[in-house]
């Protein structure tokens, strides 16, 4: 027969081991929380990143790299609130402005709007095999680290080579915006293969 301590001792190495096993469901929370945070952020930065290049291929600084090729790296990184917000109708009325501007009065449609015009007529055109799958896929994110390959190794070849890469005017902030570009599908990767 029990007795009350021994009742009192078993209660308290319950509570013990629900304590033990609340600290371990609120450390992995906050490890899972900081690891999707950190993904998330960083798809915001790689974004921004890319839309930075973009700008800064119509200013002075412009590079000789293949700029088209940030339009689907925006479409595989832009963050999920942005893309909802350009795939529902306000991107559908932003991409039939721009489609007839382009198609009737060529002459006022500006050459550096074809490209954001470019992204937003993918976005919204785009099937949902890519638009939904693809985009929250490593596959998608493999063809970030891709393009992000291909344009520091022109804008490394553009530039002279590597040490003018970094040394030239024009070459240290085109550089600096492509690494950044790895930044977010190599997370993604690390995250995925862990």
């Amino acid at each position: 027969m029990m007795t009350e301590s021994d009742a009192a001792d078993l209660i308290s190495s319950d509570f013990k081991e629900l304590g033990a096993a609340a600290k371990k469901l609120a450390g992995h929370a906050v490890r899972l929380g900081s690891l999707g945070f950190g993904t998330a952020f960083l798809k915001w930065v790689a974004s921004f990143a890319a839309i930075y290049l973009l700008i800064l291929d119509r200013t002075n600084w412009k590079s000789n790299i293949l700029t088209g090729l940030l339009i689907p790296y925006i479409f595989f990184t832009l963050p999920s609130i942005l893309f909802n917000i350009f795939r529902g109708e306000i991107g559908k009325w932003i991409a039939l402005v721009g489609v007839v501007l382009r198609l009737f009065f060529p002459k006022r449609f500006p050459e550096w709007l074809e490209l954001p015009a470019a992204l937003i007529l993918l976005i919204v055109v785009a099937p949902s095999l890519f638009a939904n799958t693809l985009r929250g896929d490593w596959i998608g994110v493999v063809i970030c680290l891709l393009i992000a390959g291909y344009l520091l190794q022109e804008h490394i070849r553009a530039a002279g080579g590597f040490r003018d890469a970094f040394t030239k005017a024009g070459g240290i902030s085109n550089t600096v915006g492509i690494i950044i570009l790895f930044v977010y599908p190599v997370w993604a990767i690390v995250l995925y293969i862990l």
